[in-house]
């Protein structure tokens, strides 16, 4: 569904055809350093880190000069790559914003997802995606300075891109060469059980990075709540997923996320070594599935 009188490129950012690059998000290792980390991440058989460079990250945005380097030479040093990072960043004019893109660059990351944008109470709802449609655009001009890429990921909520369609109104008039969505399947699944595929189709010209995790509903106490658990343990529906994502020729670097418990709170008390083992082997599992179901789906 393009956008009348612009020709986007089909996948300006498409990797080598079968060359599916799996990052991790490191946000639930915030335990271990940098080469624990990494150490873990190629033993697991990833191919990269995707690290929090955002305010309680692990890379704190004051200190992404001197430590955003280091953390990318601990995974060059575990043979990964440092393809994504996770950011707050909304607007190019604010603190650490420009530091942080500068830094990126820099040690050869190349895409960064965005925060996310808040409705302005009392406005229009359109009013406010014109509004971040703006700020979008601002970044849009520092990243092809920097020769970087943003995305922008749908997350489930009420905040800006929870349904899909109004992410798709905010940024459908900006090329997607520098500036795009980064599609999580999860959260698109708890807020369009059924209709998801139409939002991926509407913003599939858009999309330049993956995020993989599952989900399902459960009862609590007389209430449903979502629980995160380990691929293909959830409600999120992978075949269907990725046979659209073949449909669709998206091809693009994908962070896997791990948002179920990982540690109990006794485990969390025992040294990084024994902490280390038991967070491995759930985190190969999920690598394992997530390659499984690539290959069934022939991608």
């Amino acid at each position: 569904m393009a956008v009348a009188g612009a020709v986007w490129p089909l996948r300006s950012f498409a990797l080598p055809a079968k060359d599916w690059e799996v990052h991790c998000f490191s946000k639930p290792f915030q335990w271990m350093d940098y080469n624990l980390l990494c150490e873990t991440f190629a033993a697991a058989g990833l191919q990269g880190v995707d690290y929090p460079v955002r305010p309680g990250g692990h890379v704190l945005p004051e200190k992404v000069a001197a430590d955003l380097p280091k953390a990318a030479a601990a995974a060059r040093r575990a043979g990964l790559k440092t393809t994504l990072m996770t950011t707050a960043i909304l607007d190019a004019a604010e603190p650490h914003a420009a530091a942080i893109l500068k830094a990126a660059a820099g040690v050869g990351i190349r895409y960064y997802r965005l925060g996310w944008f808040d409705y302005q109470k009392g406005k229009p709802l359109q009013d406010s995606l014109q509004r971040c449609n703006g700020q979008l655009k601002g970044l849009d001009r520092l990243n092809r300075q920097l020769g970087i890429h943003s995305s922008y990921q749908n997350h489930a909520g009420v905040k800006v891109g929870g349904p899909v369609w109004d992410l798709y109104e905010m940024i459908k008039d900006i090329d997607p060469a520098y500036t795009g969505v980064q599609y999580d399947i999860r959260h698109a699944t708890v807020e369009g059980a059924n209709s998801w595929p139409l939002g991926l189709e509407l913003v599939s010209r858009h999309i330049n990075t993956l995020v993989i995790k599952d989900v399902k509903w459960v009862e609590r106490n007389g209430k449903y709540v979502l629980e995160n658990t380990p691929l293909g343990e959830g409600m999120v529906n992978f075949p269907a997923f990725f046979k659209k994502v073949k449909e669709l020729n998206i091809h693009a670097p994908i962070s896997l996320h791990l948002e179920y418990e990982l540690l109990t709170k006794q485990e969390e008390a025992l040294p990084a070594a024994q902490k280390q083992r038991i967070v491995l082997e759930k985190l190969r599992k999920d690598v394992q599935a997530l390659r499984g179901m690539l290959a069934a789906a022939g991608l």
